[in-house]
């Protein structure tokens, strides 16, 4: 917490610097980050590295239904969830990544790129270094961490409560230990099993439709009436009957 209040005031110092010496502040130069740092404005028809960083944090806001591609091309659905994104946190909705959109990513995450509420060690009490399962561990990783920033949205259009993780990845030793399917989502590290605390189960998987994710399991879908399933299957399959989804 206090490394995040230090982080910010630096930010804010060097804003109001540039105010002061009667600048403005370039696109990413408003505050270095300890994870990533953005160091030009991207709109409409840019593409690169620095765009693909920001569509995995923009996993989250892909509208009702939807995925966001992450192919480093800012295309008109990238522009469309950075203006969700802008709108659900008070900035202005231009669909322009600027020094406001990334100073409020800064915010959002901690130098190891995950999102401040949530991290690595909650998506895998499995096995530490990510390996065993059905893709590479390096895969596995990086697909939990697109995984925390979907989880990042959820929990803040929920109102910014605690989202408790009970299971991420899994590798194959692990999985068949708690009884999961031989073709779990698990394997993948993009898989993500959620108790109730601060939201029902329900809550979570109607909300969680907005939200980037294609599988969304839950109460009323067999063994599932005790966590909500999500995770980023290759096509969309949504089964919590008894909330409605």
């Amino acid at each position: 917490m206090l490394r995040r209040i230090v982080r910010l005031f630096a930010a804010f110092v060097m804003v109001t610097s540039g105010i002061v010496a009667g600048t403005v502040a370039a696109a990413g130069t408003a505050h270095a980050d300890g994870c990533y740092t953005w160091s030009r404005t991207l709109s409409q028809g840019a593409s690169g590295s620095d765009v693909t960083q920001l569509q995995i944090r923009l996993g989250g806001y892909p509208g009702y239904g939807s995925v966001l591609a992450v192919d480093g091309s800012f295309g008109p659905a990238t522009a469309a969830a950075l203006k969700r994104f802008q709108s659900a946190y008070g900035l202005a909705a231009d669909g322009v990544a600027g020094p406001n959109t990334y100073n409020k990513l800064y915010a959002l995450q901690d130098d190891d790129c995950t999102p401040v509420h949530f991290s690595y060690a909650e998506l895998n009490r499995c096995n530490s270094d990510w390996s065993g399962g059905a893709v590479s561990a390096a895969t596995a990783k990086s697909n939990a961490l697109r995984t925390m920033w979907k989880l990042e949205a959820l929990r803040h259009a929920l109102g910014d409560q605690p989202i408790r993780v009970t299971s991420g990845f899994r590798s194959y030793s692990c999985n068949s230990a708690v009884g999961g399917s031989s073709s779990s989502r698990h394997l993948y590290g993009d898989a993500a099993d959620l108790g109730a605390g601060s939201h029902s189960l329900c809550t979570m998987a109607k909300q969680a439709r907005y939200h980037g994710f294609r599988g969304i399991l839950g109460p009323g879908y067999p063994d599932h009436n005790d966590h909500t399933h999500l995770d980023h299957r290759s096509s969309q399959f949504w089964s919590a009957p008894t909330c409605g989804v």
